[in-house]
């Protein structure tokens, strides 16, 4: 049975609107990151403030999402370090619609990677993670 309201694009996933507070499980699934983590974060990022009701259940605002799928973006696709993003963060280097650091949009002088670069150094991330996820299962 098809959500009626998911049709007409106003739905995410699990039926709530895009607008709707998140749970700290739902962010974690969504952004595929432990729950722990989400908590690390909130700890180094001061600009990550979700809603916190009673027994400090986390609820995360829409904004709230994207500032994490920025941070995320910026420490396990691009390489930052915690401090790193906290320097653009605090020097507001970060743009809103893709995490992307201005600096690094802007920078003529560095040429984008070659899709057989980047499909290479993807296949290398995919066994990388294979031997992680084997070693995490031997020990």
């Amino acid at each position: 049975m098809a959500d009626v309201a998911s049709t007409a694009g106003t739905t995410r996933r699990g039926g709530k609107s895009a607008a709707a507070f998140r749970t700290i499980s739902e962010v974690a699934g969504e952004l595929d990151v432990p729950q722990h983590v989400l908590r690390f974060w909130e700890s180094k990022f001061s600009q990550i403030k979700p809603l916190k009701r009673g027994g400090g259940r986390r609820y995360y605002r829409p904004g709230d999402i994207a500032l994490l799928r920025r941070i995320r973006s910026l420490l396990y696709d691009d390489g930052y370090t915690i401090k790193g993003v906290q320097r653009l963060l605090r020097e507001g280097n970060v743009d809103a619609d893709d995490g992307a650091p201005r600096a690094a949009r802007q920078a003529p002088s560095e040429k984008p990677l070659e899709p057989a670069t980047r499909a290479d150094l993807n296949a290398v991330i995919d066994e990388l993670i294979a031997v992680r996820d084997l070693l995490k299962r031997t020990s």
